[in-house]
C-alpha cells in the first residue's frame, strides 16, 4: 500500500507542469503620452515572475502579454502597470 501511495504521488508530482497553461492578454493602456513610454510599461511587465513575452506598441496604445497562468495573474500584470505610472484594463 505505502508504494501505491509513493507510486501516486510521485505521477502527481511530475504531472503538475503539464497543468501550466501560457496564457497571452491584451491590455489596453491610454495613459500612455509619449513614444518612449512602451518601453517602461515593457521592462515593468518583464520583471514579473512568469511573464514569458511582452510587446508594447504605442499605435495603438496596447500590450500583448503572454505569460504562465500558475505564476501569475492579470491582476499582477496590470498592477505592474500601474506602479509603473501606465494604469491598464484587459481588452476583452
Amino acid at each position: 500500500m505505502k508504494k501505491l501511495v509513493a507510486l501516486l504521488t510521485l505521477i502527481v508530482a511530475l504531472s503538475a507542469p503539464a497543468w501550466a497553461a501560457t496564457k497571452t492578454v491584451t491590455l489596453s493602456l491610454p495613459s500612455m503620452t509619449c513614444a518612449t513610454c512602451p518601453i517602461t510599461v515593457k521592462v515593468a511587465l518583464s520583471k514579473v515572475e512568469g511573464v514569458i513575452d511582452a510587446e508594447v506598441t504605442w499605435e495603438p496604445k496596447e500590450a500583448v502579454v503572454t505569460y504562465d497562468d500558475t505564476k501569475t495573474t492579470q491582476a499582477a500584470l496590470t498592477q505592474a502597470t500601474a506602479n509603473a505610472g501606465y494604469p491598464s484594463i484587459v481588452k476583452e
